[in-house]
């Protein structure tokens, strides 16, 4: 998997389907076969990116 923002393949897994990109500090969600991306904010909560990211520019999640 590669980061849809930063292009890096320095993901972490921090549950069971989110994700961590240690390259721009935005966290992944997988739903399915749908990611959803968002900016940790300093209190610790999360904003969503996704309206930032077209369809075409999300990767599609295949399990494998």
């Amino acid at each position: 998997m590669r980061c849809p923002n930063c292009n890096s393949k320095d993901i972490g897994k921090i549950g069971s389907h989110q994700f961590y990109c240690w390259g721009c500090f935005i966290e992944l969600s997988v739903n399915g076969e749908k990611m959803s991306v968002f900016q940790v904010e300093e209190d610790g909560t999360l904003s969503s990116l996704d309206d930032l990211f077209g369809e075409e520019e999300m990767p599609q999640v295949h399990a494998n």
